[in-house]
């Protein structure tokens, strides 16, 4: 069956993640045990519910303000949130660009925040003047969805989202947990270790 659709997560695959300087930055602002709440793959507490979609920005400034015991900025919360976010290697980008210029349809994947996504949405992106979604035909972000990988629900709401066979669908993440549900729909996979360049294996995968 052919592959008509290519599913990419953000975080790791198509941008590279540094979780440790995240978890400096939130020290900083008086989170005193950062990784009770920080994981690669799907954030716990309020920081999860910040990219569950049942807090907003607001509500992630003011839940973090009670965590630490003063008064939050939008900015310290948005310098925070962009600790995760190491590089955006232009490889990648270059490739998701080629992949979309072949005729497969591109698609993001990601357990995401609107502080994150403020400025992946904006010229500043790619640093050329180009927002994330010039690069993508849909993104499905959980906090816009109300839903995070890897529940069987969030990938039900992309399939049908997408009117695509599973089997058509190929899926890119760093997260073992979210390929292994994506493969119990029919979904092809491929897992990216370590913010690992995959621009070359992926067009191997697609001539097979």
């Amino acid at each position: 069956m052919q592959i008509t659709t290519i599913a990419f997560d953000l975080g790791g695959v198509v941008v590279a993640l540094n979780m440790e300087n995240a978890a400096k930055r939130f020290k900083e602002l008086g989170v005193k045990d950062p990784h009770s709440f920080l994981n690669p793959f799907q954030q716990g507490g309020f920081f999860g519910d910040l990219e569950g979609g049942r807090i907003d920005a607001e509500g992630f400034r003011q839940e973090l303000g009670k965590y630490t015991g003063r008064e939050m900025t939008y900015e310290e919360c948005s310098y925070a949130c962009m600790g995760f976010i190491e590089s955006v290697p232009q490889r990648n980008l270059e490739a998701v660009r080629k992949l979309r210029s072949l005729g497969y349809r591109v698609i993001l994947l990601s357990n995401t925040n609107p502080y994150v996504m403020k400025w992946a949405m904006s010229p500043a992106f790619d640093g050329n003047g180009h927002a994330l979604r010039d690069y993508f035909d849909a993104c499905y972000l959980s906090y816009e969805c109300k839903l995070m990988k890897p529940a069987e629900a969030y990938f039900q709401l992309v399939l049908d989202q997408e009117k695509v066979e599973p089997g058509r669908m190929l899926f890119l993440d760093d997260g073992p947990r979210n390929l292994e549900v994506a493969r119990q729909f029919g979904i092809r996979t491929m897992l990216v270790q370590d913010n690992a360049d995959w621009t070359r294996d992926i067009f191997e995968i697609l001539q097979k």
